[in-house]
């Protein structure tokens, strides 16, 4: 019957070490998810659902934006040509609401024939 293998045990007296390097570890990765989610809580969050090149000149985005507690929001909307170079930019002021989530349609007029919308910010 084949041996099983025995775990590697620190070396006499270096138990505390680990243990204290395992707590340090463990603080740091708990300050970090801390961190991360106190900067992203309660902040608004906007999602491109779709836009359509009406012609050379426009590009209609549609979108969809959350505000917490309903707050005013500045959207700024963008069309991108093929090189991903902004072609046209709007500004779209969203008035405070008791919704926290709304769907919205914007124009943006452009420079030259854009391939794609999307919303570049909200705040």
């Amino acid at each position: 019957m084949p041996s099983r293998p025995t775990l590697p045990r620190p070396a006499p007296g270096q138990l505390k070490w680990w243990v204290i390097g395992t707590v340090g570890i463990l603080a740091g990765v708990a300050l970090a998810v801390w961190f991360g989610l106190s900067a992203t809580l309660g902040q608004p969050s906007w999602q491109t659902m779709g836009y359509k090149v009406v012609s050379d000149q426009q590009v209609r985005v549609d979108y969809q934006v959350y505000r917490p507690g309903g707050t005013a929001l500045t959207c700024t909307i963008e069309a991108l040509a093929l090189d991903f170079s902004p072609v046209g930019t709007t500004t779209v002021r969203l008035p405070a609401s008791a919704q926290e989530t709304t769907t919205q349609s914007a124009t943006v007029r452009t420079t030259s024939r854009a391939v794609t919308g999307q919303v570049k910010r909200c705040s």
